[in-house]
């Protein structure tokens, strides 16, 4: 049952949403977090940048037709899926709710989880491990110019040029410098990597706060019923599920082997919080915000609970494949 249970993560960002809801920061102290916020989300991608071995990622490249399988799970299926299944899906929930969703189907993958599961599920370790760094550096570029498309598309506002111009100034450009600063540092980040995570959530934590000290300043949970969110869960595990489907029988469709298949799944149906919190801060500073991360949250949590259970059952089938074939009749006696 341990498997089911929140991390230690998610109980953090229950505790932080408990926390903006009784005691929401305001004024003078809103600001202050709302520059603290700023700089740690550019320390955190200086520390990306940093952390990201440039020879991982040539050694990697070769994989072309699995990285571009990803890419498109990531950045064509996921929205895709988001705008054909709205009217289906959207009665369930609000409608800012569902602007979360469409935003949560632009985000990159992520990088730790997908790696990590990749390797519990015996799959190909260094192909992940560029497939997930590239959607996350490619998301910096690519999810802006989605969520403008599909924000016209939905008649709830358009996207500023300097929206995107922002993103590339707190992220990209912290990255860049961090990849130029790897000579000197990228040992020590790489050798320290509780700074990394420790940062990495910490910024998640911030942006949490903030947003839902907003929202709940404008009446969030009033605007919230539990039916309502029972609905956003719902439509959070439809989605994850279409896409985990998509791309299993996607990659045995286009001839992958079991290694390859277990990296596109593990990295093309993941989608990443922490870049898409500092993301959405920065996209949406016009609109609710609390209530379009609160999507990205709840769909972090159901989809570390599915790929991990996931992970485990892809583990015992490779092994069992791998098994000498006397152990395997033995095992079947």
């Amino acid at each position: 049952m341990r498997r089911f249970l929140p991390d230690g993560f998610t109980l953090s960002l229950v505790a932080t949403v408990l926390l903006a809801s009784f005691l929401p920061c305001r004024g003078v102290v809103a600001q202050g977090f709302g520059v603290l916020t700023d700089i740690a989300i550019a320390l955190l991608f200086f520390l990306h940048g940093a952390k990201l071995s440039r020879d991982a990622v040539v050694s990697g490249m070769t994989n072309w037709r699995l990285h571009l399988t990803v890419l498109a799970s990531t950045f064509v299926l996921f929205p895709l899926l988001g705008l054909l299944l709205k009217p289906v899906l959207s009665p369930l929930v609000s409608p800012d709710l569902y602007l979360g969703i469409l935003f949560l189907c632009t985000l990159p993958s992520t990088v730790q989880s997908s790696i990590a599961f990749t390797s519990i599920a015996r799959g190909n370790v260094p192909a992940a491990i560029v497939s997930a760094s590239a959607s996350s550096l490619l998301g910096i570029f690519i999810t802006p110019l989605l969520v403008g498309l599909m924000i016209a598309g939905s008649g709830q506002g358009a996207l500023s040029w300097h929206s995107i111009g922002a993103i590339v100034v707190q992220l990209f450009v912290p990255f860049v410098a961090g990849q130029v600063a790897q000579r000197w540092i990228g040992g020590w980040v790489r050798k320290h990597a509780v700074l990394l995570t420790f940062v990495d959530r910490g910024s998640i934590l911030l942006v949490v706060y903030t947003a839902f000290s907003a929202a709940v300043l404008q009446g969030l949970w009033h605007q919230l019923p539990l039916p309502v969110l029972a609905g956003l869960v719902v439509v959070n595990a439809v989605l994850l599920a279409l896409a985990l489907l998509a791309t299993r029988y996607g990659a045995r469709a286009l001839g992958f082997d079991t290694a390859d298949e277990i990296t596109i799944v593990f990295c093309g149906s993941k989608k990443s919080l922490a870049s898409g919190v500092p993301m959405a801060k920065v996209l949406f500073a016009g609109h609710p915000l609390g209530l379009i991360v609160l999507p990205i949250m709840l769909f972090h949590q159901i989809q570390l609970m599915t790929c991990a259970v996931l992970a485990r059952k892809y583990a015992v089938r490779k092994n069992v494949a791998d098994a000498p074939v006397g152990a395997r009749l033995a095992r079947d006696r």
